[in-house]
């Protein structure tokens, strides 16, 4: 672990400029979900405790480096008054924050206007970097979800300053530490989703680390189909065969276990309550030209569900099936209520990132029992992908 903590700066009397992620959903003019706002609580405490002022920075959308006023930090304010418990003084430019009057130096949080409003933000000028850096003492970084982005307010003011990662940052990156860098092991991973071409770095990197891969979802069909299988009317990526036969190849050499679906729900219509066969699944398997396989059967769930027990660690990124209709949602949702109960017993350290994960998981009723679940969508993902995020290395990491 390269990076510092709040723990190991002295903040007494500085200002600390704090990267955030508050770019929250607003429905109505009015913050809708605010499980980002609330999750920067810890680190604002710990600068408060420590005796420093926190100098929130944040992006809100895409303005693409121009003063839009629908895409206004101040809509947040409210929201992030009520999870914070203090008063938050809004301060609507840089030149303002530059020259602070007395009481909002007085004020026990700031917040600067949406960073991305300048050009100089995600162009990562060193100026513009320097014009931030000049605003405080200390710099915290605590928007993992950010972090695989070079902007000044990620990458170059971290250069400037003494830094160090937030509360939410440090979770998530001795999380991942935890399950990818110094596993306990054996180690596996469910990775599912529609399509290997989006994950193909993520499946590359994973069989040079993994035990155990389990695939499901779209991209299952498309492993099988590399094998021989003609799944009739499922989603398939024909022209990433090659690739996947390089990926199982890849697999053998490097001693990491795959399992694929050795059977499915097979159904002739994509839609909820669909009737549906389970028929077994392999390099043999014909279905007929308008069946689509829609989830993993009982037999390859029973199978994923053995593997999980056989586990130390586990990463999860994606369904195994079409999960947002029932019946076809069956198999991720006895994956995930299993994984739940093995970490709920001390047995698995569970590790889940991306947005249909944490759906599927919230769906089933057992994200809380997870080791940890990252929000961070891009940032997870480059990760898993054996990628330095440029955020993370700037802070020593």
């Amino acid at each position: 672990m390269g990076w510092m903590t709040l723990d190991d700066l002295d903040l007494k009397g500085k200002r600390v400029l704090t990267r955030v992620d508050i770019n929250v959903p607003v429905q109505n003019g009015i913050v809708s979900d605010a499980t980002r706002i609330e999750r920067i609580v810890p680190t604002v405490e710990a600068i408060l405790a420590k005796g420093g002022t926190p100098l929130l920075v944040a992006h809100f959308g895409r303005p693409k480096g121009k003063s839009v006023l629908d895409l206004s930090l101040r809509i947040v304010l409210p929201a992030l008054e009520k999870a914070l418990g203090h008063t938050v003084s809004f301060v609507e430019t840089l030149e303002a924050a530059e020259n602070l009057p007395e009481e909002a130096r007085a004020a026990e949080v700031i917040l600067i206007e949406n960073i991305r409003f300048h050009a100089g933000e995600e162009a990562n000028d060193p100026a513009f970097a320097a014009r931030l850096a000049g605003l405080a003492d200390v710099y915290c970084n605590d928007a993992f979800s950010a972090a695989h982005r070079a902007h000044a307010s990620t990458e170059g003011v971290a250069r400037l300053l003494p830094s160090c990662a937030g509360r939410l940052m440090q979770a998530e990156l001795t999380a991942l530490e935890s399950a990818l860098a110094k596993p306990k092991r054996p180690v596996g991973a469910v990775v599912g989703g529609a399509k290997v071409s989006t994950k193909l770095d993520l499946l590359s990197n994973l069989v040079e680390k993994l035990d155990v891969l389990i695939i499901g979802g779209g991209m299952a069909n498309t492993f099988l189909m590399a094998e021989g299988a003609d799944l009739g009317a499922s989603l398939v990526e024909a022209d990433m065969l090659p690739t996947a036969r390089e990926i199982m190849a890849k697999a053998k050499t490097t001693g990491c276990q795959i399992i694929l679906p050795q059977d499915g729900a097979v159904a002739r219509a994509f839609k909820a309550g669909a009737p549906f066969d389970t028929l077994p699944l392999g390099s043999d398997t014909k279905l007929e030209s308008d069946q689509m396989v829609l989830d993993a059967g009982s037999a390859s769930t029973t199978a994923i569900l053995t593997a999980f027990e056989s586990l130390k660690t586990l990463i999860w990124n994606g369904p195994l099936g079409a999960f947002e209709i029932a019946p076809f949602d069956t198999a991720t949702m006895a994956a995930a209520q299993k994984a739940a109960a093995l970490t709920r017993a001390d047995a698995l350290v569970t590790v889940a990132g991306g947005g249909d994960t944490v759906a599927a998981l919230n769906a089933a009723g057992v994200a809380d029992d997870f080791s940890y679940i990252s929000t961070a969508g891009g940032a997870f993902l480059e990760w898993m992908e054996g990628k330095t995020l440029p955020g993370v290395a700037a802070l020593g990491g």
